[in-house]
């Protein structure tokens, strides 16, 4: 059976059936208008296997937000979240905006995971969640464009709080931190089913 793998769909607006799981870790650009501004994202999609553990856990440095995709059909994939969510806690900035998602909804007459048991791993974890299809381009631009203005709109505030000069806003290509020590972690509100 081959992957659904939204990031094709985000990035390339394109899905192929034949797509192969991921090895190692693959990378891809797009940008993306958020508030009147043009961001480039840098999307970095991680293998899920643990033999790739190793390998993927240095590409979390410095990142600002991920997603966590199990697949609704197979119910390991789901049991999975809280080892990977761990890692991804061990090895980035508290404050990173994550978003919990639920691909492969187009087949429900197959589903092991439901959205409740998403939506209830979400909130307990103070994640954002969503279902995707990348087979049917269902809320794939949504996830990956709501996890983006987040990231976006919390640079933006901590530069107008920082005084509003233009040398507190992010150089082009320049890394971006998104703790906010005002606060603990951020739940967005982006749920949905």
């Amino acid at each position: 059976m081959s992957e659904y793998r939204a990031e094709d769909e985000f990035t390339r607006n394109e899905f192929n059936l034949e797509t192969k799981s991921t090895i190692g870790v693959e990378f891809a650009t797009r940008s993306l208008n958020v508030d009147g501004k043009v961001i480039k994202a840098q999307i970095w999609d991680t293998a899920g296997q643990e033999r790739y553990r190793a390998i993927t856990s240095a590409y979390y440095r410095g990142a600002v937000g991920a997603l966590l995709v199990y697949d609704v059909t197979r119910r390991a994939t789901f049991e999975n979240i809280e080892r990977w969510l761990k890692e991804l806690r061990d090895h980035t900035d508290p404050n990173i905006v994550v978003m919990l998602i639920g691909n492969k909804s187009d087949l429900r007459h197959l589903l092991a995971v439901s959205t409740d048991e998403g939506k209830t791993l979400a909130e307990a974890e103070s994640l954002c969640f969503m279902e995707t299809s990348a087979l049917e381009a269902t809320n794939v631009e949504n996830a990956f464009s709501e996890v983006i203005t987040q990231i976006y709109r919390i640079v933006s505030k901590k530069a107008v709080e920082g005084g509003g000069d233009t040398g507190s806003v992010p150089a082009k290509g320049a890394a971006i931190d998104v703790r906010d020590e005002s606060v603990g972690p951020k739940r967005f509100g982006c749920c949905s089913g």
